[in-house]
């Protein structure tokens, strides 16, 4: 190991992470300490000149030609950066993947819910932006910020929405400024310990999220018995590696093919520490969403059952073992898991057979992320918009900073 590598005490079993993966894995905890100067940059120029919103407005809708003048140099880079999109991008390929989303419809919206956010908040040191802001343990903020997620994810396998210019394309610029914004305040707040956790949203963490919208998403909608052939699973992997580079993962980082996307997992999972109480309180907030949103005696029963079976399906995606750990309890709704996948993959069978059965899904799944995207917005508009404070604090954040300062942490 290189003797000038700063390693965060976040870090678990470097040298087994050597013994498996070679220098691979003191490669990736460098960039634990790297951020997005091009982003941070602009978003510093967002706050400091009340005219640079108005300007970036008008820019994500027009392109770099329609900026204004006076437009800070900063937002022009950005902006001009992200128009140019890398040779490797194939568009044609990516508005191919994007149906995968809406043909799975529900099962990809559970998905997304029960393993790709779920296995996210599971990093201790990950979630710790996301912890101190405060935005997934609030329940109404927690209603908001999942449906702008599932907006995102929509815009993203939308045809045309990552062309320059497109829905897709313009949140992840939008993303990519919300976690500018979030650095900048985590830092400001002073509880921010890079020697526990590296950089706030670093580039390790930033293709870590790329991977739970691509290959952790892919592999929970075939364990519920979506039918996914090859081609399609990589085809969905470049969609979110060309929106990865958008939101500003460093390309280096990217996995080109399903089997480098495992490979970076596993580097990933081997140098990671277990679920922490941040975690667990995470993943509750997003599983007791429902009950935070009833607001009648028939809302709150239903509630009640949702609740449940979000439990189940966290323990069937997440394995036994992770569930144990976030401390998840075993509920009688386990056995809707098993009993869904035969279903859905009689239902798969049919779909090679049954002549428009493929569009009728894929249709009904636009309705239904449709759905889902308004009524956790509750008659609210999705905004993306960049915070400007952090909405509280989280106790395992403060206890950790001062076991460090007192020489126990690690």
């Amino acid at each position: 190991m290189a003797r000038d590598l700063e390693v965060p005490v976040r870090v678990v079993d470097l040298e087994g992470a050597r013994a498996r993966f070679g220098a691979r894995a003191e490669r990736l905890v460098e960039f634990l300490g790297r951020e997005d100067p091009l982003a941070d940059e602009a978003a510093a120029a967002l706050d400091e000149d009340p005219a640079q919103p108005r300007a970036l407005e008008r820019g994500l809708a027009g392109g770099v030609d329609a900026l204004p003048r006076g437009t800070a140099p900063a937002v022009r880079r950005l902006l001009e950066a992200a128009g140019r999109l890398p040779f490797w991008v194939d568009l044609p390929r990516c508005d191919r993947a994007g149906r995968l989303l809406f043909r799975a419809g529900p099962l990809g919206g559970v998905v997304l819910g029960a393993r790709s956010l779920a296995a996210g908040y599971c990093s201790p040191a990950g979630n710790k932006p996301l912890a101190l802001s405060g935005q997934l343990t609030s329940g109404r903020l927690a209603g908001k910020r999942l449906a702008e997620t599932g907006r995102f994810v929509v815009a993203t396998c939308s045809p045309g929405g990552l062309r320059p210019g497109g829905l897709g394309w313009q949140l992840a610029l939008r993303v990519r400024l919300i976690h500018a914004a979030v650095r900048r305040l985590v830092l400001a707040s002073g509880r921010w310990r890079a020697d526990l956790w590296g950089a706030p949203i670093n580039q390790h963490d930033l293709v870590g999220t790329t991977l739970l919208f691509s290959l952790e998403w892919l592999d929970g909608v075939r364990a519920l018995g979506l039918s996914v052939s090859d081609g399609e699973a990589e085809d969905y992997l470049h969609l979110w590696r060309a929106s990865g580079w958008i939101t500003g993962v460093d390309p280096e980082l990217l996995p080109a093919t399903i089997a480098e996307a495992r490979a970076l997992r596993a580097l990933i999972l081997a140098t990671e520490g277990p679920p922490d109480d941040d975690s667990r309180a995470l993943v509750r907030a997003l599983v007791e969403l429902p009950r935070e949103q009833a607001r009648t005696e028939l809302e709150r029963r239903l509630a009640g059952a949702q609740v449940q079976l979000g439990y189940a399906l966290l323990r069937a995606l997440l394995g036994a073992d992770v569930a144990d750990r976030l401390a998840l309890p075993r509920t009688p709704w386990r056995l809707v898991v098993p009993a869904t996948r035969p279903l859905v993959r009689a239902l798969e069978r049919a779909r090679a057979w049954v002549p428009g059965l493929e569009g009728a899904l894929a249709a009904g799944g636009r309705v239904y992320w449709e759905q889902a995207i308004t009524g956790g917005l509750a008659g609210a508009r999705p905004t993306f918009a960049r915070p400007s404070r952090l909405a509280g604090a989280a106790p395992q954040l403060d206890a950790l900073a001062a076991a460090a300062r007192s020489g126990r942490a690690g």
